[in-house]
């Protein structure tokens, strides 16, 4: 077993992917507000390496408001079918502007339109509203390239804690943890 854990990272994201399952990069994000009631869902990674692990959303969201309000998360990929989960957690920053441009140019032009029209986490009066929206913004950057709005943020979780976990019969699992400590990652075993 490596004594990085992005190394590790990358291995078990490679299994995941040659798995064969839909959504290998389906990852839960757990925030908290500022008095720290804790809020999870599902994104999925858009983007990984030694800096940190990145996702994309609208930042007036119940998570951007959590992130604004306190910018640390936890991220959680469970993979059933492989019988493992890697947990990180890590304090949050925003990715720039020219990286949050850049992704969103090489999303299909119904998402680009959809974080115009969509107004994440806020009360729906009916799905004809957002439909409304849609079109809205069809007609207006028909013809155009769809620049990215400027509340819709990529976010970047910085680890400072890794936990590797393998299933083991008889609820024997295999847990390693990784902690950063001056720079450098202190790896552990921890029981099941």
């Amino acid at each position: 077993m490596s004594d990085n854990p992005f190394a590790l990272f990358a291995t078990w994201m490679g299994d995941a992917k040659a798995s064969g399952m839909r959504e290998p990069t389906a990852m839960t994000v757990a925030t908290a507000n500022a008095d720290g009631q804790p809020s999870a869902r599902i994104v999925l990674l858009k983007e990984w390496n030694e800096k940190g692990f990145v996702f994309y959303t609208n930042s007036l969201s119940h998570k951007g408001h959590d992130l604004k309000q306190n910018p640390k998360a936890g991220l959680l990929f469970y993979w059933m079918e492989l019988q493992r989960q890697i947990r990180i957690e890590g304090n949050v920053d925003q990715v720039t502007a020219a990286e949050a441009d850049a992704y969103f140019a090489t999303r299909r032009r119904e998402s680009q339109l959809g974080a115009w029209a969509s107004q994440q986490s806020e009360i729906l009066e009916n799905r004809d509203v957002l439909m409304e929206r849609m079109n809205h913004y069809r007609l207006k950057f028909e013809g155009h390239d769809i620049p990215r709005p400027p509340h819709w943020l990529g976010y970047r979780v910085v680890p400072n804690n890794f936990e590797f976990w393998e299933e083991v019969d008889f609820r024997l699992h295999h847990r390693q943890q990784f902690t950063r400590s001056n720079g450098s990652w202190k790896k552990t075993l921890l029981n099941p």
